[in-house]
């Protein structure tokens, strides 16, 4: 099912909603028309010639375990020390790093070429059963607190990834925390607090 936002109104959430509260979803599922979104005319499981799930007209608020979970909060404040920046002990103390991208980025900071860090086996199987991991269009994106769920063109819409970024100064939510990243935390930040920044920049059509 796309991704209903706490606090928008039904109608929205059915449609294309920026007004509640943020929500985080797989680029796969949360997108209203995206390739894992079940809220849309599907075959029945076992028998794709069956007459399909009806649309359901629902959007959900359940965990990310389905594809869709609540946040852009936390928000990371900064933690002296003496071996890093304070803003990026904040970030580490939180059990992340800095400009990392939820789905994609490695352990060692690089971005994987393929889904297979953010579904088992990638996500997506040949015909003969040999894993063909998706090579765009995977990770967590996010919709809320004035940024749209959708992007793109439909019916197949696409998201806005997200990144861990650092606010250098003041920041209202909305506004551009590094170049193509904006709060959408839904509280103003001050200098050397970190969140997950929402992307200015629509996620590729998943291949």
């Amino acid at each position: 099912m796309p991704a209903g936002l706490p606090g928008d109104t039904a109608v929205n959430n059915l449609a294309n909603p920026n007004a509640g509260r943020a929500v985080i979803f797989d680029l796969m599922s949360g997108p209203k028309g995206s390739p894992k979104d079940r809220d849309v005319q599907v075959p029945y499981l076992g028998s794709p010639g069956g007459s399909g799930f009806a649309a359901s007209g629902n959007a959900s608020t359940g965990g990310l375990s389905t594809g869709i979970g609540y946040g852009s909060p936390p928000i990371f404040g900064p933690i002296s020390d003496p071996n890093f920046s304070n803003a990026l002990a904040g970030i580490r103390r939180a059990g992340f790093s800095d400009d990392y991208t939820p789905g994609v980025t490695k352990p060692d900071g690089t971005a994987s070429a393929n889904s297979t860090y953010m579904y088992i086996g990638g996500g997506k199987s040949l015909p003969t059963g040999v894993s063909d991991p998706y090579t765009a269009g995977f990770g967590i994106g996010m919709g809320g607190n004035g940024g749209s769920r959708d992007a793109g063109a439909g019916p197949a819409f696409t998201g806005f990834p997200i990144k861990t970024v650092t606010a250098v100064g003041a920041v209202a939510n909305g506004a551009v925390v590094e170049a193509g990243f904006l709060n959408r935390s839904g509280a103003a930040l001050i200098a050397d607090q970190s969140v997950f920044g929402s992307s200015t920049t629509a996620s590729a059509a998943p291949v």
